[in-house]
Protein backbone atom coordinates (compact mmCIF):
# COMPACT_ATOMS: atom_id res chain seq x y z
CA UNK A 1 0.00 0.00 0.00
CA UNK A 2 1.81 3.68 -0.88
CA UNK A 3 -1.58 5.38 1.17
CA UNK A 4 -1.34 4.56 4.94
CA UNK A 5 -3.37 6.84 5.43
CA UNK A 6 -7.23 5.06 7.20
CA UNK A 7 -9.53 7.19 5.04
CA UNK A 8 -7.98 4.73 1.84
CA UNK A 9 -9.72 2.38 3.50
CA UNK A 10 -13.34 0.94 2.26
CA UNK A 11 -14.86 1.89 6.25
CA UNK A 12 -18.21 3.08 7.21
CA UNK A 13 -17.84 6.90 8.73
CA UNK A 14 -19.03 6.29 11.65
CA UNK A 15 -15.83 4.16 12.10
CA UNK A 16 -13.16 6.57 10.55
CA UNK A 17 -14.54 8.90 12.81
CA UNK A 18 -13.75 6.93 16.03
CA UNK A 19 -10.29 5.98 14.31
CA UNK A 20 -9.66 9.91 14.20
CA UNK A 21 -11.24 10.46 17.39
CA UNK A 22 -8.43 8.20 19.50
CA UNK A 23 -5.85 10.53 17.69
CA UNK A 24 -4.20 7.75 14.89
CA UNK A 25 -3.10 9.33 12.12
CA UNK A 26 -1.30 6.72 9.75
CA UNK A 27 -1.45 3.23 9.87
CA UNK A 28 0.89 1.27 11.24
CA UNK A 29 2.57 -1.99 9.66
CA UNK A 30 -0.06 -4.48 10.98
CA UNK A 31 -2.58 -2.85 10.24
CA UNK A 32 -1.54 -1.11 6.61
CA UNK A 33 -0.41 -4.66 5.59
CA UNK A 34 -3.24 -6.67 7.55
CA UNK A 35 -6.27 -4.68 7.18
CA UNK A 36 -7.36 -4.97 3.70
CA UNK A 37 -6.94 -8.51 4.05
CA UNK A 38 -9.26 -8.72 7.34
CA UNK A 39 -11.70 -6.39 5.32
CA UNK A 40 -12.07 -8.85 2.48
CA UNK A 41 -13.18 -11.24 5.06
CA UNK A 42 -9.73 -13.44 4.87
CA UNK A 43 -8.35 -15.04 7.89
CA UNK A 44 -5.08 -13.85 8.44
CA UNK A 45 -1.85 -15.39 10.69
CA UNK A 46 0.04 -12.46 12.09
CA UNK A 47 3.09 -12.21 13.97
CA UNK A 48 2.99 -8.81 15.71
CA UNK A 49 3.71 -8.06 19.20
CA UNK A 50 2.09 -5.56 22.17
CA UNK A 51 2.18 -2.09 20.59
CA UNK A 52 2.52 -2.84 16.89
CA UNK A 53 -1.00 -1.46 16.79
CA UNK A 54 -2.66 -5.14 16.21
CA UNK A 55 -5.52 -4.53 18.66
CA UNK A 56 -7.05 -1.48 16.36
CA UNK A 57 -6.35 -3.76 13.35
CA UNK A 58 -8.92 -6.66 14.64
CA UNK A 59 -11.43 -4.46 16.05
CA UNK A 60 -11.46 -2.37 13.17
CA UNK A 61 -11.79 -5.34 10.90
CA UNK A 62 -14.67 -7.08 13.01
CA UNK A 63 -16.75 -3.31 13.57
CA UNK A 64 -16.61 -3.09 10.06
CA UNK A 65 -18.86 -6.08 9.77
CA UNK A 66 -20.69 -6.26 12.40
CA UNK A 67 -24.65 -5.90 12.30
CA UNK A 68 -26.09 -3.99 15.27
CA UNK A 69 -29.39 -4.24 14.63
CA UNK A 70 -28.80 -8.32 14.51
CA UNK A 71 -28.56 -9.33 18.63
CA UNK A 72 -26.17 -11.98 18.44
CA UNK A 73 -23.08 -12.54 19.45
CA UNK A 74 -20.65 -11.99 16.68
CA UNK A 75 -17.64 -11.76 17.69
CA UNK A 76 -15.13 -13.75 20.33
CA UNK A 77 -11.88 -12.74 21.20
CA UNK A 78 -9.72 -14.71 23.18
CA UNK A 79 -6.74 -13.84 25.35
CA UNK A 80 -4.66 -15.01 27.49
CA UNK A 81 -4.90 -13.03 30.48
CA UNK A 82 -7.71 -10.57 31.86
CA UNK A 83 -5.46 -7.86 32.42
CA UNK A 84 -5.25 -8.11 28.12
CA UNK A 85 -9.12 -8.42 28.18
CA UNK A 86 -9.81 -5.72 30.15
CA UNK A 87 -7.75 -3.71 27.53
CA UNK A 88 -9.03 -5.24 24.11
CA UNK A 89 -12.35 -4.46 25.42
CA UNK A 90 -11.13 -0.97 26.25
CA UNK A 91 -9.61 -0.42 23.17
CA UNK A 92 -12.64 -1.96 20.95
CA UNK A 93 -15.78 0.21 23.03
CA UNK A 94 -13.64 3.41 22.17
CA UNK A 95 -13.50 2.00 18.57
CA UNK A 96 -17.08 1.17 18.61
CA UNK A 97 -18.72 4.12 20.22
CA UNK A 98 -19.75 5.81 17.24
CA UNK A 99 -21.90 3.12 16.43
CA UNK A 100 -24.76 3.16 17.84
CA UNK A 101 -26.19 -0.20 20.41
CA UNK A 102 -23.26 -2.04 20.10
CA UNK A 103 -22.59 -4.11 23.46
CA UNK A 104 -19.37 -5.76 24.33
CA UNK A 105 -19.19 -8.30 27.44
CA UNK A 106 -15.62 -9.40 29.15
CA UNK A 107 -15.86 -12.41 30.57
CA UNK A 108 -12.67 -13.42 32.62
CA UNK A 109 -11.90 -15.93 35.71
CA UNK A 110 -11.46 -14.67 39.03
CA UNK A 111 -14.36 -12.55 38.91
CA UNK A 112 -17.80 -13.67 40.05
CA UNK A 113 -19.76 -15.56 37.53
CA UNK A 114 -23.41 -14.42 38.69
CA UNK A 115 -22.98 -11.02 36.71
CA UNK A 116 -21.40 -12.16 33.90
CA UNK A 117 -24.65 -14.69 33.43
CA UNK A 118 -27.06 -11.73 33.83
CA UNK A 119 -25.00 -9.66 31.00
CA UNK A 120 -25.34 -12.50 28.48
CA UNK A 121 -29.03 -12.76 29.62
CA UNK A 122 -29.11 -10.23 26.38
CA UNK A 123 -26.73 -11.58 23.87
CA UNK A 124 -23.72 -9.37 23.21
CA UNK A 125 -22.55 -8.33 19.66
CA UNK A 126 -18.80 -9.01 20.70
CA UNK A 127 -17.38 -10.89 23.40
CA UNK A 128 -13.83 -10.51 25.03
CA UNK A 129 -12.24 -13.18 27.32
CA UNK A 130 -10.10 -15.73 28.72
CA UNK A 131 -10.19 -19.47 27.43
CA UNK A 132 -11.33 -21.16 30.70
CA UNK A 133 -14.25 -18.46 31.26
CA UNK A 134 -15.48 -18.96 28.07
CA UNK A 135 -15.47 -22.45 27.73
CA UNK A 136 -17.67 -22.68 31.05
CA UNK A 137 -19.92 -19.89 29.66
CA UNK A 138 -20.36 -22.21 26.91
CA UNK A 139 -20.82 -25.69 29.35
CA UNK A 140 -23.45 -23.55 31.08
CA UNK A 141 -25.09 -22.43 27.69
CA UNK A 142 -25.19 -18.72 29.14
CA UNK A 143 -22.96 -17.88 25.88
CA UNK A 144 -23.93 -18.87 22.31
CA UNK A 145 -21.47 -18.49 19.52
CA UNK A 146 -23.65 -20.19 16.45
CA UNK A 147 -23.86 -16.73 15.17
CA UNK A 148 -20.31 -15.63 15.56
CA UNK A 149 -18.79 -14.26 12.25
CA UNK A 150 -15.67 -13.14 13.37
CA UNK A 151 -12.87 -15.46 15.95
CA UNK A 152 -9.45 -13.42 17.32
CA UNK A 153 -7.00 -15.18 19.08
CA UNK A 154 -5.11 -12.83 20.72
CA UNK A 155 -1.75 -13.28 22.04
CA UNK A 156 -2.16 -16.89 20.90
CA UNK A 157 1.82 -18.12 21.65
CA UNK A 158 1.40 -17.03 25.49
CA UNK A 159 -2.32 -18.91 25.40
CA UNK A 160 -0.41 -22.28 24.28
CA UNK A 161 2.45 -21.78 26.46
CA UNK A 162 -0.64 -21.20 29.49
CA UNK A 163 -1.51 -24.52 28.43
CA UNK A 164 -5.25 -23.22 26.84
CA UNK A 165 -4.48 -25.30 23.68
CA UNK A 166 -7.48 -27.85 24.57
CA UNK A 167 -9.59 -25.10 25.94
CA UNK A 168 -9.25 -23.31 22.72
CA UNK A 169 -10.22 -26.23 20.93
CA UNK A 170 -13.37 -26.71 22.86
CA UNK A 171 -14.29 -23.38 21.90
CA UNK A 172 -13.82 -23.34 18.52
CA UNK A 173 -15.90 -27.02 18.20
CA UNK A 174 -19.08 -24.34 19.35
CA UNK A 175 -18.57 -21.71 16.72
CA UNK A 176 -19.90 -22.19 12.88
CA UNK A 177 -17.40 -23.46 10.31
CA UNK A 178 -17.86 -20.38 7.96
CA UNK A 179 -15.92 -17.63 10.23
CA UNK A 180 -13.10 -15.80 10.11
CA UNK A 181 -9.98 -16.27 12.27
CA UNK A 182 -7.71 -14.18 12.89
CA UNK A 183 -4.37 -15.00 14.40
CA UNK A 184 -1.96 -12.87 16.62
CA UNK A 185 1.15 -14.26 17.95
CA UNK A 186 4.22 -12.41 18.92
CA UNK A 187 6.58 -15.73 18.38
CA UNK A 188 6.51 -18.29 15.72
CA UNK A 189 6.71 -21.55 17.18
CA UNK A 190 5.94 -24.66 15.46
CA UNK A 191 2.92 -25.30 17.46
CA UNK A 192 1.37 -21.98 15.83
CA UNK A 193 1.69 -23.29 12.56
CA UNK A 194 -0.22 -26.86 13.69
CA UNK A 195 -2.84 -24.63 15.67
CA UNK A 196 -3.34 -22.56 12.30
CA UNK A 197 -3.50 -25.32 9.71
CA UNK A 198 -6.41 -27.25 11.76
CA UNK A 199 -8.35 -23.60 12.34
CA UNK A 200 -7.48 -21.46 9.33
CA UNK A 201 -8.72 -21.43 5.77
CA UNK A 202 -5.66 -20.63 3.58
CA UNK A 203 -4.92 -17.56 6.02
CA UNK A 204 -2.55 -14.36 5.12
CA UNK A 205 0.69 -14.64 6.72
CA UNK A 206 1.89 -11.43 7.56
CA UNK A 207 5.11 -10.97 9.56
CA UNK A 208 6.05 -7.58 10.73
CA UNK A 209 9.12 -7.96 12.00
CA UNK A 210 12.11 -9.31 9.83
CA UNK A 211 12.29 -13.16 11.04
CA UNK A 212 14.73 -14.65 8.79
CA UNK A 213 17.05 -11.97 7.72
CA UNK A 214 17.92 -10.56 10.98
CA UNK A 215 18.95 -13.66 12.62
CA UNK A 216 22.39 -12.26 14.88
CA UNK A 217 24.46 -14.58 16.56
CA UNK A 218 27.66 -13.23 18.58
CA UNK A 219 29.98 -16.47 18.19
CA UNK A 220 33.03 -16.13 20.42
CA UNK A 221 35.38 -18.57 20.97
CA UNK A 222 37.72 -18.64 24.44
CA UNK A 223 40.96 -20.53 24.56
CA UNK A 224 41.72 -21.79 28.16
CA UNK A 225 44.17 -24.24 30.20
CA UNK A 226 43.46 -27.62 30.46
CA UNK A 227 41.75 -28.19 33.83
CA UNK A 228 39.90 -24.55 34.02
CA UNK A 229 36.65 -25.33 31.88
CA UNK A 230 34.35 -24.98 34.91
CA UNK A 231 35.86 -21.98 36.58
CA UNK A 232 35.71 -20.36 32.93
CA UNK A 233 32.06 -21.02 32.30
CA UNK A 234 31.90 -19.45 35.65
CA UNK A 235 33.39 -16.16 34.20
CA UNK A 236 31.45 -16.21 31.03
CA UNK A 237 28.59 -16.07 33.19
CA UNK A 238 29.53 -13.52 35.35
CA UNK A 239 31.01 -11.69 32.38
CA UNK A 240 27.70 -12.09 29.79
CA UNK A 241 24.81 -12.70 32.44
CA UNK A 242 22.51 -14.15 30.11
CA UNK A 243 19.41 -14.50 31.68
CA UNK A 244 18.96 -18.34 30.72
CA UNK A 245 21.78 -20.18 28.64
CA UNK A 246 21.80 -23.96 26.93
CA UNK A 247 24.95 -25.30 28.00
CA UNK A 248 26.07 -28.79 25.81
CA UNK A 249 28.77 -31.46 27.08
CA UNK A 250 29.40 -34.48 24.63
CA UNK A 251 28.81 -37.18 27.67
CA UNK A 252 26.19 -37.30 29.80
CA UNK A 253 27.87 -37.86 33.20
CA UNK A 254 30.05 -34.68 32.79
CA UNK A 255 26.71 -32.98 32.51
CA UNK A 256 25.35 -33.74 36.34
CA UNK A 257 28.84 -33.43 37.55
CA UNK A 258 28.77 -30.08 36.19
CA UNK A 259 24.96 -29.23 37.20
CA UNK A 260 26.28 -30.07 40.74
CA UNK A 261 29.43 -27.94 40.88
CA UNK A 262 27.26 -25.27 39.28
CA UNK A 263 24.83 -25.48 42.31
CA UNK A 264 27.30 -25.60 44.74
CA UNK A 265 28.71 -22.12 43.29
CA UNK A 266 25.05 -20.54 43.84
CA UNK A 267 24.18 -20.91 39.92
CA UNK A 268 20.31 -22.48 39.49
CA UNK A 269 21.68 -25.35 37.45
CA UNK A 270 19.83 -28.56 35.95
CA UNK A 271 20.50 -31.47 33.96
CA UNK A 272 19.35 -33.09 31.09
CA UNK A 273 20.26 -36.76 30.01
CA UNK A 274 19.35 -40.09 29.14
CA UNK A 275 19.71 -41.28 32.85
CA UNK A 276 16.51 -39.19 33.88
CA UNK A 277 13.00 -40.69 34.29
CA UNK A 278 10.57 -38.98 31.85
CA UNK A 279 8.75 -37.33 35.07
CA UNK A 280 12.81 -35.75 36.53
CA UNK A 281 12.77 -34.87 32.26
CA UNK A 282 9.33 -33.36 32.15
CA UNK A 283 10.17 -31.26 35.02
CA UNK A 284 13.82 -30.27 33.75
CA UNK A 285 12.42 -28.88 30.99
CA UNK A 286 9.34 -26.74 32.55
CA UNK A 287 11.66 -25.34 34.98
CA UNK A 288 13.90 -24.14 31.76
CA UNK A 289 11.26 -23.24 29.33
CA UNK A 290 9.52 -21.20 32.02
CA UNK A 291 12.69 -19.22 33.33
CA UNK A 292 12.67 -20.95 36.65
CA UNK A 293 16.24 -21.97 36.03
CA UNK A 294 19.16 -19.91 34.61
CA UNK A 295 20.92 -22.90 32.77
CA UNK A 296 20.67 -25.97 31.53
CA UNK A 297 23.19 -28.76 30.63
CA UNK A 298 22.44 -31.16 28.20
CA UNK A 299 24.59 -33.64 25.47
CA UNK A 300 22.87 -33.01 22.06
CA UNK A 301 20.98 -36.48 22.46
CA UNK A 302 19.03 -35.29 25.35
CA UNK A 303 18.47 -31.46 23.70
CA UNK A 304 17.09 -33.19 20.55
CA UNK A 305 13.71 -31.70 20.23
CA UNK A 306 14.10 -29.14 22.51
CA UNK A 307 12.51 -25.87 21.16
CA UNK A 308 12.48 -22.93 23.62
CA UNK A 309 11.97 -19.83 22.78
CA UNK A 310 14.25 -16.29 23.29
CA UNK A 311 17.11 -18.05 24.47
CA UNK A 312 19.92 -15.68 25.09
CA UNK A 313 23.04 -17.58 24.86
CA UNK A 314 24.34 -21.25 24.31
CA UNK A 315 27.52 -22.17 25.65
CA UNK A 316 29.92 -25.24 24.09
CA UNK A 317 31.30 -26.54 27.45
CA UNK A 318 33.12 -28.96 25.08
CA UNK A 319 33.21 -28.48 21.34
CA UNK A 320 31.66 -31.12 19.18
CA UNK A 321 33.70 -33.46 17.42
CA UNK A 322 30.93 -32.49 14.30
CA UNK A 323 31.05 -29.10 12.75
CA UNK A 324 27.57 -29.85 11.62
CA UNK A 325 26.25 -30.30 14.76
CA UNK A 326 28.17 -27.15 16.26
CA UNK A 327 26.14 -25.43 14.18
CA UNK A 328 23.09 -27.17 15.01
CA UNK A 329 23.55 -25.98 18.72
CA UNK A 330 24.52 -22.38 18.24
CA UNK A 331 21.50 -21.84 15.37
CA UNK A 332 18.96 -22.30 18.99
CA UNK A 333 19.59 -18.64 19.44
CA UNK A 334 19.73 -15.96 18.07
CA UNK A 335 16.20 -16.87 16.51
CA UNK A 336 13.01 -14.68 15.68
CA UNK A 337 14.87 -11.49 14.58
CA UNK A 338 16.58 -11.49 19.00
CA UNK A 339 20.32 -11.29 19.20
CA UNK A 340 22.16 -14.65 20.07
CA UNK A 341 25.14 -15.25 22.09
CA UNK A 342 27.41 -18.61 20.72
CA UNK A 343 30.19 -19.54 23.05
CA UNK A 344 32.63 -21.67 22.53
CA UNK A 345 35.44 -23.30 25.43
CA UNK A 346 38.42 -25.29 23.80
CA UNK A 347 42.03 -25.98 24.84
CA UNK A 348 44.95 -26.40 22.52
CA UNK A 349 44.38 -29.24 21.82
CA UNK A 350 41.12 -29.12 20.36
CA UNK A 351 42.48 -26.47 17.97
CA UNK A 352 41.82 -28.72 14.93
CA UNK A 353 37.82 -28.89 15.82
CA UNK A 354 37.81 -24.69 15.63
CA UNK A 355 39.79 -24.79 11.99
CA UNK A 356 37.22 -27.32 11.04
CA UNK A 357 34.23 -25.46 12.00
CA UNK A 358 35.69 -22.33 10.32
CA UNK A 359 36.44 -23.84 7.07
CA UNK A 360 32.49 -25.29 7.50
CA UNK A 361 31.45 -21.42 7.87
CA UNK A 362 33.46 -20.72 4.89
CA UNK A 363 34.48 -17.36 7.48
CA UNK A 364 37.09 -16.54 10.17
CA UNK A 365 35.85 -16.81 13.82
CA UNK A 366 36.73 -14.45 16.56
CA UNK A 367 38.75 -15.85 19.13
CA UNK A 368 39.38 -13.81 23.00
CA UNK A 369 41.36 -14.90 25.57
CA UNK A 370 39.93 -16.04 29.41
CA UNK A 371 41.61 -13.69 31.20
CA UNK A 372 39.66 -10.91 28.60
CA UNK A 373 36.47 -11.94 30.77
CA UNK A 374 35.59 -9.14 33.28
CA UNK A 375 34.08 -11.71 36.63
CA UNK A 376 31.94 -10.03 39.40
CA UNK A 377 33.21 -11.62 42.88
CA UNK A 378 30.11 -13.54 44.21
CA UNK A 379 27.75 -12.45 41.23
CA UNK A 380 24.64 -15.18 40.63
CA UNK A 381 22.44 -15.64 38.28
CA UNK A 382 19.08 -15.53 39.84
CA UNK A 383 15.79 -17.36 37.63
CA UNK A 384 13.21 -14.69 37.49
CA UNK A 385 10.68 -16.99 38.21
CA UNK A 386 9.57 -20.30 40.57
CA UNK A 387 8.04 -22.96 39.67
CA UNK A 388 5.09 -24.74 41.71
CA UNK A 389 4.01 -28.58 41.33
CA UNK A 390 0.47 -29.40 41.89
CA UNK A 391 -0.16 -33.01 42.14
CA UNK A 392 -3.08 -32.66 40.30
CA UNK A 393 -3.54 -32.77 36.56
CA UNK A 394 -5.65 -33.33 33.45
CA UNK A 395 -7.14 -36.84 34.87
CA UNK A 396 -8.35 -34.89 37.51
CA UNK A 397 -10.02 -32.47 35.29
CA UNK A 398 -7.79 -28.93 35.83
CA UNK A 399 -7.21 -26.75 33.33
CA UNK A 400 -4.96 -24.03 33.09
CA UNK A 401 -7.94 -21.53 34.19
CA UNK A 402 -9.01 -23.51 37.02
CA UNK A 403 -4.90 -22.71 38.56
CA UNK A 404 -4.80 -19.19 37.32
CA UNK A 405 -8.36 -18.39 39.25
CA UNK A 406 -6.94 -20.31 42.36
CA UNK A 407 -4.16 -18.14 41.88
CA UNK A 408 -5.96 -14.64 41.44
CA UNK A 409 -9.35 -14.75 42.40
CA UNK A 410 -9.85 -12.46 45.14
CA UNK A 411 -6.21 -12.41 46.44
CA UNK A 412 -4.41 -9.69 45.02
CA UNK A 413 -1.76 -11.57 43.20
CA UNK A 414 -1.90 -9.78 39.80
CA UNK A 415 -2.29 -12.44 36.50
CA UNK A 416 0.93 -10.75 35.20
CA UNK A 417 2.35 -12.38 37.85
CA UNK A 418 1.70 -15.38 36.54
CA UNK A 419 3.53 -17.21 33.76
CA UNK A 420 3.65 -20.50 32.14
CA UNK A 421 1.38 -23.05 33.04
CA UNK A 422 1.95 -26.56 32.17
CA UNK A 423 -0.31 -29.68 32.56
CA UNK A 424 0.09 -32.89 32.22
CA UNK A 425 -2.01 -36.20 33.16
CA UNK A 426 -0.98 -36.42 36.81
CA UNK A 427 0.65 -33.42 37.87
CA UNK A 428 0.74 -29.01 37.06
CA UNK A 429 3.13 -26.86 36.97
CA UNK A 430 2.99 -23.11 37.06
CA UNK A 431 5.80 -20.33 37.05
CA UNK A 432 5.63 -17.43 39.01
CA UNK A 433 7.85 -14.21 39.57
CA UNK A 434 10.18 -14.89 42.38
CA UNK A 435 8.92 -11.98 44.92
CA UNK A 436 5.51 -13.37 44.65
CA UNK A 437 5.93 -17.24 44.86
CA UNK A 438 5.73 -17.36 48.74
CA UNK A 439 2.95 -15.61 48.69
CA UNK A 440 1.53 -17.85 45.53
CA UNK A 441 2.69 -21.10 47.41
CA UNK A 442 0.54 -20.16 50.58
CA UNK A 443 -2.66 -19.10 48.44
CA UNK A 444 -2.37 -22.97 46.84
CA UNK A 445 -1.26 -24.70 49.77
CA UNK A 446 -4.44 -23.33 51.89
CA UNK A 447 -6.64 -22.98 49.52
CA UNK A 448 -8.40 -24.88 46.80
CA UNK A 449 -8.42 -25.11 43.10
CA UNK A 450 -11.84 -26.14 41.17
CA UNK A 451 -13.34 -27.23 45.08
CA UNK A 452 -10.53 -29.51 45.29
CA UNK A 453 -7.24 -29.47 48.26
CA UNK A 454 -3.84 -30.51 46.29
CA UNK A 455 -0.40 -30.75 47.21
CA UNK A 456 1.67 -28.33 46.54
CA UNK A 457 4.91 -27.93 46.45
CA UNK A 458 7.94 -25.51 45.48
CA UNK A 459 10.63 -26.74 42.82
CA UNK A 460 14.19 -26.62 43.99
Amino acid sequence: MTNSSFSSLPLSAELLESVKSMGFQKMTEIQERGLPAILKGKDLLAQAKTGSGKTAAFAIGLLHKLEPQSYRTQALILCPTRELADQVSKETRLLARAIPNIKIVTLCGGKPIGPQLASLEHHPHIVVGTPGRILKHLQKRSLKLDGLKTLVLDEADRMLDMGFHEDIMRIIDKTPRERQTLLFSATYPDQIKEISDDIQNNPVDIRVESVHDNKKIQQVFYEIQKGNRTRALVSLLQHYRPESSLVFCNRKQQCQELADELWQQGFHALALHGDLEQRERDQVLVQFSNKSSSILIATDVAARGLDIKDLPAVINFELSPDPEIHIHRIGRTGRAGSKGLAISLFIASEQFRVKAIKEYLNSPVRIDKASSLKTRENFRLKPPMVTLSINGGRKDKLRAGDILGALTSETGLAGKKIGKIDISDSVSYVAVEYPVSKQALKILSAGKIKGRKFRIRKLR
